[in-house]
């Protein structure tokens, strides 16, 4: 009989990782989500919750290509235009 350890987000409970990094940088994916769909609420109130919830959650999944544009570089947002 075999031991396998599994590790669990704890903001995503439903999903199981094999590697406690890949576990914990889910978790602050999730945790920088979150904050982004406060923020965008509150600075568009007629954003639904799960509209902040989603924007914020690309936001998060893609803040490499983010944080250049806001760096300096807006034209590599085209990147994630190419994706769609």
């Amino acid at each position: 009989m075999a031991v396998e350890v599994v590790y669990r987000s704890s903001r995503d409970l439903e999903r199981l990782f094999m590697d406690k990094a890949e576990a914990d940088r889910h978790d602050k994916m999730l945790e920088l989500a979150e904050a982004l769909a406060a923020v965008l609420q509150q600075a568009s109130p007629s954003l639904s919750e799960q509209q902040a919830e989603d924007i914020g959650i690309y936001m998060a999944r893609h803040r490499e290509v983010f944080a250049k544009a806001f760096k300096s570089s807006p034209d590599v947002l085209t990147e994630l235009t190419a994706q769609a």
